[in-house]
């Protein structure tokens, strides 16, 4: 259904996730120029829940899009 998207989407992966294929996938089916794909370098999927051993969580990144996104 990525295909029926238009609203602005960011898509945040990790480089080692074994899902990455799925993210990358469904970017590439978002219509518009509204999408942004993302790919933590290092990180595993389960580090971008909890931060894993490092700091891969991209709170910057998160904050800035969505307070463009929604205003």
């Amino acid at each position: 259904m990525a295909g029926e998207i238009d609203n602005p989407v960011l898509i945040v992966h990790g480089e080692k996730a074994h899902s990455r294929y799925f993210g990358e996938g469904a970017f590439e089916l978002l219509k518009g120029d509204n999408k942004e794909l993302m790919i933590i370098p290092g990180a595993n999927h389960c580090d971008l829940y909890d931060g894993g051993e490092g700091d891969y969580i991209p709170f910057d990144k998160l904050q800035s899009f969505f307070e463009q996104s929604l205003a």
